[in-house]
């Protein structure tokens, strides 16, 4: 198993990841695992554009809506169902390949975690509760005495990330970035192959455009429906995935259908360019595609996957 090949496939929303997974797996018997931090959840096909069933019946696909949207799926917890799913594919000769957008979780993936602490649930809730209480601001302040280092970095527009640090300083003792100080262990023995497809910004704008007008005749306001009346904590992050927010505001009346899907357009949009920010400056990739995936670059892709997975030595 030493050195055994993981494709790793990135890129931002929209730009074919999927597709290009699929081909990729079924050239080279491949099992493809979901490195998508919002495709997890069992609710959200639709608003998190997960694979079809259609597709899913070409080849094996996992880890896709296997947690519930009432749970929180962090690098780590991903990190733990993902580790196995590769290590089976190997044991079943098929080639992993992981494919997604979430940056930390192929990060997490490729250079290791550090060895953070259980978060118990009453330092999570106090945590929540504090920040209800004195909004962000002083919250920022509060992380501020207890960790300045995390706070420094986290401004009080990220609450999701102040409450965190927050909660390992709660639960341990210490401050989150001295935990993140320690250097991590790869969590495999792996050689990667980082594909990246990182499209033209006007073509790109243009298929999230696309793909926003999709989710909702594809039923996206529906599932959004069906999520708000599982009345969950609104801070879970599958009530802030990309498109819940504004469909719940349509829902409840505060917007029209035509506000939100602008709105949605522009979430889109946004998330987009945080991924390829992401992209350029913390994921190095083997191949990188300048447009978005169509067939005419398969022949290219996979000559590199045999090239430089399927013939090295481990």
């Amino acid at each position: 198993m030493t050195g055994a090949p993981v494709i790793v496939i990135f890129g931002p929303t929209a730009s074919g990841k999927s597709s290009l997974a699929i081909d990729v797996a079924r050239e080279f018997d491949g099992v493809i695992v979901n490195a998508d931090s919002m495709q997890v959840y069992e609710e959200l096909r639709v608003l998190t554009a997960r694979p079809g069933a259609a597709d899913e019946a070409l080849v094996p696909h996992k880890l896709y809506g296997v947690l519930s949207a009432a749970e929180v799926c962090s690098a780590g917890r991903w990190l733990e169902l993902a580790v196995p799913e590769i290590e089976a594919a190997w044991g079943a000769n098929k080639l992993p390949i992981v494919v997604g957008g979430t940056g930390l979780y192929i990060r997490a993936l490729m250079e290791g975690l550090n060895d953070m602490p259980e978060i118990p649930d009453e330092c999570r809730e106090a945590a929540r509760s504090k920040f209800a209480e004195i909004g962000p601001e002083a919250f920022h302040e509060l992380l501020a005495e207890a960790d300045p280092i995390s706070a420094a970095r986290i401004g009080p527009s990220d609450p999701q990330r102040m409450m965190r640090a927050y909660e390992v300083y709660l639960s341990s003792g210490r401050p989150l970035s001295e935990w993140q100080a320690e250097a991590p262990a790869p969590p495999l023995d792996a050689r990667f192959l980082v594909i990246a497809l990182r499209p033209d910004r006007d073509d790109l704008y243009a298929a999230c455009d696309g793909r926003a007008a999709a989710m909702l005749a594809d039923g996206a306001l529906d599932e959004a429906a069906a999520l708000a009346q599982m009345n969950l904590d609104p801070g879970l992050p599958a009530m802030k995935a990309l498109g819940v927010p504004d469909l719940l505001r349509h829902i409840r009346g505060e917007a029209s259908r035509e506000e939100a899907l602008a709105s949605l357009r522009q979430a889109t949009r946004n998330y987009a360019k945080r991924q390829m920010t992401w992209l350029n400056h913390q994921i190095s990739a083997d191949l990188t595609i300048f447009e978005q995936y169509s067939e005419s670059f398969r022949e290219k892709i996979f000559s590199k996957v045999r090239k430089n997975v399927l013939t090295a030595q481990g």
